[in-house]
Protein backbone atom coordinates (compact mmCIF):
# COMPACT_ATOMS: atom_id res chain seq x y z
CA UNK A 1 0.00 0.00 0.00
CA UNK A 2 1.09 3.48 -0.76
CA UNK A 3 1.17 6.42 1.84
CA UNK A 4 -2.56 8.26 0.82
CA UNK A 5 -4.25 4.47 0.01
CA UNK A 6 -7.53 3.63 1.78
CA UNK A 7 -7.01 0.69 3.69
CA UNK A 8 -9.47 -1.91 3.62
CA UNK A 9 -11.41 -3.11 6.20
CA UNK A 10 -12.80 -6.61 5.72
CA UNK A 11 -15.69 -7.39 7.84
CA UNK A 12 -16.80 -10.25 5.74
CA UNK A 13 -15.42 -12.86 3.23
CA UNK A 14 -11.90 -13.33 1.18
CA UNK A 15 -11.32 -13.34 -2.54
CA UNK A 16 -9.34 -16.46 -3.25
CA UNK A 17 -8.87 -19.32 -5.31
CA UNK A 18 -10.70 -21.49 -5.02
CA UNK A 19 -13.82 -20.40 -5.35
CA UNK A 20 -12.76 -17.51 -7.14
CA UNK A 21 -11.08 -18.33 -10.37
CA UNK A 22 -7.23 -17.07 -10.81
CA UNK A 23 -8.50 -14.65 -13.34
CA UNK A 24 -11.42 -13.63 -11.07
CA UNK A 25 -9.27 -13.01 -7.98
CA UNK A 26 -6.72 -10.93 -10.14
CA UNK A 27 -9.26 -8.59 -11.81
CA UNK A 28 -11.17 -8.09 -7.79
CA UNK A 29 -8.07 -7.73 -6.15
CA UNK A 30 -7.36 -4.89 -8.92
CA UNK A 31 -10.40 -3.28 -8.71
CA UNK A 32 -9.82 -3.10 -5.07
CA UNK A 33 -6.40 -1.56 -5.64
CA UNK A 34 -8.33 1.01 -7.93
CA UNK A 35 -10.80 1.77 -4.98
CA UNK A 36 -7.74 1.92 -2.81
CA UNK A 37 -6.09 4.59 -4.38
CA UNK A 38 -9.21 6.82 -4.50
CA UNK A 39 -10.51 6.21 -8.26
CA UNK A 40 -14.32 6.09 -8.93
CA UNK A 41 -15.95 3.13 -10.43
CA UNK A 42 -19.11 2.69 -12.57
CA UNK A 43 -20.38 0.38 -14.57
CA UNK A 44 -19.63 -1.93 -15.66
CA UNK A 45 -17.43 -2.72 -13.02
CA UNK A 46 -19.59 -0.96 -9.77
CA UNK A 47 -22.77 -0.05 -8.96
CA UNK A 48 -23.87 2.03 -6.25
CA UNK A 49 -26.26 0.12 -3.83
CA UNK A 50 -28.55 2.86 -1.76
CA UNK A 51 -31.15 -0.32 -1.26
CA UNK A 52 -27.87 -1.21 1.73
CA UNK A 53 -27.18 2.64 2.99
CA UNK A 54 -25.30 5.79 1.23
CA UNK A 55 -21.71 5.34 -0.38
CA UNK A 56 -22.46 1.50 -0.67
CA UNK A 57 -21.68 -0.04 -3.99
CA UNK A 58 -20.89 -3.44 -5.56
CA UNK A 59 -18.14 -4.83 -7.65
CA UNK A 60 -19.14 -6.73 -10.39
CA UNK A 61 -16.13 -9.20 -10.96
CA UNK A 62 -17.77 -12.28 -14.16
CA UNK A 63 -15.65 -15.25 -13.33
CA UNK A 64 -16.28 -18.98 -15.53
CA UNK A 65 -18.78 -20.32 -13.10
CA UNK A 66 -20.42 -17.36 -11.27
CA UNK A 67 -21.08 -13.63 -11.17
CA UNK A 68 -19.05 -12.29 -7.84
CA UNK A 69 -20.37 -9.78 -6.15
CA UNK A 70 -18.18 -7.39 -3.48
CA UNK A 71 -20.21 -5.17 -1.56
CA UNK A 72 -18.49 -2.11 -0.05
CA UNK A 73 -18.98 1.02 1.71
CA UNK A 74 -16.29 3.95 0.65
CA UNK A 75 -15.57 5.96 3.80
CA UNK A 76 -13.65 9.01 4.04
CA UNK A 77 -10.18 6.96 5.61
CA UNK A 78 -11.42 2.90 4.61
CA UNK A 79 -13.10 1.22 2.33
CA UNK A 80 -15.09 -1.38 4.27
CA UNK A 81 -15.95 -5.13 2.85
CA UNK A 82 -19.60 -6.27 3.39
CA UNK A 83 -19.92 -9.20 1.76
CA UNK A 84 -18.64 -11.29 -1.02
CA UNK A 85 -21.13 -13.43 -2.38
CA UNK A 86 -22.18 -15.51 -5.77
CA UNK A 87 -24.83 -13.66 -7.78
CA UNK A 88 -27.47 -16.23 -8.95
CA UNK A 89 -30.51 -14.21 -10.33
CA UNK A 90 -30.92 -10.20 -11.31
CA UNK A 91 -31.40 -9.11 -8.24
CA UNK A 92 -29.07 -8.74 -4.46
CA UNK A 93 -30.88 -11.17 -2.15
CA UNK A 94 -32.52 -9.46 0.54
CA UNK A 95 -30.76 -11.21 3.35
CA UNK A 96 -27.64 -10.12 1.73
CA UNK A 97 -28.91 -6.39 1.80
CA UNK A 98 -30.05 -6.76 5.43
CA UNK A 99 -26.69 -8.60 6.38
CA UNK A 100 -24.74 -5.96 5.26
CA UNK A 101 -26.82 -3.19 6.88
CA UNK A 102 -26.60 -5.00 10.29
CA UNK A 103 -22.93 -5.44 9.70
CA UNK A 104 -22.95 -1.30 8.67
CA UNK A 105 -25.12 -0.61 11.90
CA UNK A 106 -21.79 -2.63 14.10
CA UNK A 107 -19.12 -1.18 12.53
CA UNK A 108 -20.29 2.40 12.61
CA UNK A 109 -20.89 1.58 16.37
CA UNK A 110 -17.18 1.06 16.98
CA UNK A 111 -16.06 3.65 15.29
Amino acid sequence: MVDGDKPLVWLEGEVKTPPFSALARIEAGTLLRRLQRGEKLGMPCSRPMPSIGSRCHELRIRDQQHNWRIVYRIDSDVIVILAIFAKKSGTTPQQIITTCQNRLTAYDELV
